[in-house]
């Protein structure tokens, strides 16, 4: 069964009228009801392209949560051969909030790293909704240690509300965990391309993502805080997300604009949800593409050039 957000009612409606449709002519040959279910199935797809050509920050923030979105594990599944997942930070335990081992890409030998949120009740718990706790940022440490020991480029896939916030993870050293996530982001001596395929929230997703090459799916978001967090902080009021989704430029247009983000990927009418298939093709094409402008570098201009983005960001917004 299709899920429908807030905004997308009247889609749903009309949708719902042709398929009910469809569903009586299967009971009864005799009728002939496609021609009107057609004629909905056009209305529908005009509506559809009305409502994502003026998306607001927020409804992004809705489309990027979608329950049917692809997520970590689909990409691994179609885009990566030969994967090998590796488990466990060496320390404490393994956190399955994190996915990550050695495959191939396009032939490639790499090592692919990624928030997993799960597809059901029961993975959604297993996975912790996509937040790592210290033990996965430790275990994306080791992985990306291991990659530049053995030369392999690194692809992240970002899709995190953000670090789990738990007292045991606090006790555990989470943001020490975070720190020293993204500080081997920095210093690994080899290309490192990641992809926001959904949300990224906060140093949760920073810590996968400070790479030499950062894309993000077209209704994708990234932002230091979640709208509702930042406007529970700054109005007291956690309705307020609207305005706080505006004031956060979390959207991938914003984010290109600012440098954070090098590229946006188009998705498919409706968001990535609506064609699967497709988005995990564009974001494959992407990733190919990242790596292909990276290949010539040595380990060292690979740093430089990584410290240099991250030192620049915001100036196109600021010349803007």
């Amino acid at each position: 069964m299709a899920h429908y957000l807030d905004f997308e009612k009247p889609l749903a409606e009309i949708e719902g009228k042709a398929e009910e449709l469809r569903a009586m002519a299967r009971g009864n040959e005799e009728m002939d009801i496609e021609e009107e279910a057609e004629a909905l199935d056009r209305k529908a797809e005009e509506l559809k392209k009305e409502l994502y050509e003026k998306l607001t920050p927020w409804r992004k923030c809705q489309v990027a949560r979608h329950p049917d979105r692809p997520h970590c594990k689909d990409y691994i599944e179609a885009l990566f051969t030969e994967f090998t997942p590796l488990a466990g930070d060496r320390n404490f335990a393994d956190d399955l909030a994190v996915m990550g081992g050695l495959a191939r890409f396009n032939d490639q030998p790499v090592m692919v790293i990624g928030q997993e949120k799960g597809d059901d009740t029961q993975s959604r718990i297993k996975r912790n909704f996509g937040m790592a706790r210290p033990e996965g940022y430790r275990k994306a440490v080791r992985l990306m240690e291991m990659a530049g020991r053995f030369g392999l480029p690194v692809v992240t896939l970002v899709d995190t509300p953000g670090a789990y916030p738990g007292r045991g993870a606090e006790e555990r050293g989470q943001s020490e965990a975070i720190a020293r996530s993204t500080e081997k982001c920095l210093e690994i001596g080899v290309p490192l391309v990641c992809v926001v395929i959904g949300e990224g929230g906060s140093g949760g997703a920073v810590a996968f993502a400070a790479g030499n090459r950062v894309a993000m799916l077209e209704h994708s978001v990234y932002s230091v805080i979640t709208p509702e967090g930042c406007a529970s902080i700054l109005w007291k009021d956690a309705e307020k997300m609207r305005d706080a989704a505006e004031a956060l430029r979390l959207t991938a247009a914003d984010l290109y604009q600012l440098g954070v983000a090098d590229r946006v990927i188009p998705e498919p009418l409706g968001g990535a949800h609506r064609d699967r298939d497709a988005a995990i093709s564009a974001v494959g094409n992407a990733i190919a593409g990242m790596l292909g402008e990276l290949k010539d570098m040595s380990g060292a201009e690979l740093i430089a050039a990584r410290r240099k983005k991250f030192l620049e960001i915001g100036s196109r917004g600021l010349a803007a």
